[in-house]
């Protein structure tokens, strides 16, 4: 759950990415231009990008929060959003930190330090592809990041295609709730990656015309809105029994239609919460929920490979 809230509570969700320009002693600030060799990423989503593209060698440091890819896991950890570690950064001697765009205090001082920053924010899901294509221009995998950005594209495309014309169902992505109970139910709402996501996978966001990207939702305003669909995303190890228990608790609001039709799904990967690489294979795993019959074996046959 921690590592979940870490990484919406920056506004939750996904990123455009900007070059923090290198502070100089005379007060004046100057754009870094030479390729990086010693990078420190503390948005695992970032980081994720960085090894996809070919650069994971010259990353020397990572976030608390960094699982993925397993490489990432044998850098040294300099904290995280709330926490980082700055002067195990500098030990590093980096010639670039990736940040949050909100942690004022760290960006000041590697500022004061001379450090070039590249800095995050989040936003909505094209982001992804835009960050991807700024950060490989940044170290120098312009090309290959641009390759991979652009399979993202045609990926989430291809799954629009599939879905479009069905039967859109009002679902409720459920992002954090108190262990062991339905209090303190944190949700997806209409702005933000993951209200992106569920759209191009062909849902309706239950919670969309809240314009913010994550609400706390009462059972009673889960009642209100009456999702057909209920997704939870959680950042677990999920056994079967702890998912049944999970899932036995939404069963006790029978009047729910997601729960009268039992189309209740649990997803304990970071990576469906991680708007990185792989962001459209988590859009499929949504889509193939949603829509079942869009990736059958006789609509697999019905398409090209491509699709």
């Amino acid at each position: 759950m921690r590592f979940l809230t870490l990484v919406l509570s920056t506004a939750v969700m996904l990123a455009r990415g900007t070059e923090v320009p290198r502070y100089e002693p005379s007060g004046q600030q100057s754009a870094p231009t030479a390729v990086p060799h010693r990078i420190i990423s503390l948005v695992p989503a970032v980081t994720e990008m960085l090894f996809a593209m070919g650069d994971g060698a010259n990353v020397v440091g990572v976030s608390s929060y960094d699982h993925y890819p397993p490489q990432a896991t044998t850098r040294p950890k300099v904290g995280a959003l709330v926490d980082p570690d700055v002067e195990r950064m500098l030990s590093l001697r980096p010639d670039l930190v990736i940040v949050y765009s909100t942690q004022t205090d760290l960006i000041a001082r590697l500022a004061r330090a001379h450090v070039p920053m590249f800095s995050y924010e989040h936003a909505g899901l094209p982001d992804i592809t835009a960050t991807f294509r700024l950060i490989g221009a940044r170290v120098g995998h312009a090309s290959e990041a641009d390759r991979l950005a652009t399979g993202i594209e045609q990926a989430l495309a291809g799954i629009r295609a599939r879905v479009a014309g069905k039967p859109r169902p009002k679902t409720l992505i459920v992002i954090g709730r108190e262990e062991g109970s339905l209090r303190d139910i944190y949700a997806s709402a209409g702005i933000g990656f993951l209200h992106d996501m569920l759209i191009i996978a062909g849902g309706d966001d239950v919670l969309g015309e809240l314009k913010r990207q994550s609400v706390q939702a009462s059972t009673e305003v889960i009642l209100t809105h009456q999702p057909d669909v209920i997704i939870e995303l959680r950042v677990v190890d999920w056994n079967d029994v702890r998912q049944q228990r999970d899932l036995d608790m939404w069963r006790a609001l029978p009047s729910l239609p997601a729960v009268r039709t039992n189309r209740l799904f649990m997803f304990g990967s970071e990576m469906m919460v991680i708007p990185g690489p792989r962001v459209a294979e988590a859009t499929r795993i949504l889509a193939k929920a949603l829509h079942p019959e869009a990736f059958s074996q006789a609509a697999e046959v019905r398409r090209s490979p491509s699709s």
